[in-house]
């Protein structure tokens, strides 16, 4: 697989979303499943693993996946990017705790159900209007100066949150929504991030399976399943996006792929500073998903896919900072990648 740059870090192009593996897609796998399917996506060229402090609910716990991903990973730790998220609420400064010690305490804990002495990539899994992002960077930069971090990144976010981090200690990746049905990145975030040398990771770079092409009205998603919140996958909006996914269609069939390959080749061939990360919890999926990367459009499919794409209307749009949700404390939400 072609290599692309986070910063300063050299990945896969393509990326593995582990979210699904202990929440957000219904009921999980047998570990020994999920161990095997971490396993084949190295073995196919893949070194760059996301995972979550907070991915893991009901049946299993918070850092749930970060056990399993670092259970995964351990036999080829040195030869993969592992990036991992935090959260700071405001009430982890009481009592005059530093900014510092409470990021420490979250990397500390991550480590330790990672097996690993330092994290290749530390994103703020969330902004908060009580803690400011400036303080954050600040903290960030201490890590990289003391090893236990390579680089550092931000989750949906806007330009203007980016811009006042990365001046003070210069941001390695963002991790924003996008695909081809949602490309409000595409106005600021990714013009800022290629001057500035900024990777972008999609997460539901395939929105969330709609433009596999797979998800049609009579499917069911059950448990904790989060796509039964996006609007998108609404019966009425899968049927409005439907011109959509009839171009996807044909393209794949013109280029032997799948349609979910065609909206990755698609970024890939976009954006030079793209890693997309999609998820899921079925090895099939995953190896599918991380094939895209052999798919190559010509300069004129893909100016020919774009125009196709920009005529069409999308229904059930959604936003890149949707959920930024400033201002929350430690009952936040763990729906959101």
């Amino acid at each position: 697989m072609k290599k692309r740059l986070l910063g300063t870090l050299e990945v896969s192009e393509i990326g593995m979303g582990c979210m699904g593996f202990s929440h957000g897609y219904g009921k999980v796998p047998e570990e020994e499943y999920s161990l095997h399917a971490i396993e084949k996506a190295y073995e196919f060229g893949c070194t760059l693993f996301d995972t979550a402090e907070t991915y893991g609910r009901e049946m299993f716990y918070p850092g749930h996946n970060e056990e399993l991903v670092g259970k995964a990973l351990a036999p080829f730790r040195k030869h993969v990017v592992l990036a991992t998220k935090f959260h700071l609420c405001p009430e982890e400064l009481e009592e005059g705790r530093t900014p510092y010690d409470a990021v420490l305490d979250h990397l500390t804990a991550s480590m330790n159900r990672l097996k690993t002495d330092y994290v290749d990539l530390y994103y703020l899994h969330r902004t908060n209007d009580l803690v400011p992002v400036e303080t954050i960077a600040e903290v960030m930069g201490k890590l990289i100066q003391k090893g236990l971090i390579r680089g550092w990144g931000m989750s949906q976010v806007s330009v203007d949150t980016l811009r006042k981090t990365h001046e003070i200690t210069p941001v390695s990746a963002v991790q924003n929504l996008y695909s081809m049905v949602e490309r409000d990145c595409e106005k600021e975030i990714f013009p800022y991030c290629i001057e500035n040398h900024i990777g972008v990771v999609p997460f539901s770079p395939i929105a969330s399976g709609l433009l596999s092409g797979k998800v049609t009205v009579d499917t069911k998603f059950e448990g904790d399943d989060v796509r039964k919140f996006v609007p998108q996958l609404s019966k009425e909006n899968l049927a409005a996006n439907q011109p959509l996914l009839d171009i996807l269609g044909e393209y794949a069939k013109t280029k032997a792929a799948t349609a979910a390959q065609i909206s990755l080749a698609w970024m890939l061939h976009k954006y030079p500073n793209v890693v997309p990360i999609p998820g899921s919890k079925n090895q099939e999926r995953i190896l599918e998903n991380l094939g895209a990367c052999n798919v190559t459009l010509t300069d004129e499919e893909f100016a020919a896919l774009e125009s196709a794409l920009n005529a069409c209307t999308v229904y059930g749009h959604r936003g890149h900072v949707e959920s930024e949700q400033k201002a929350f404390s430690n009952n936040w939400r763990k729906d959101q990648p």
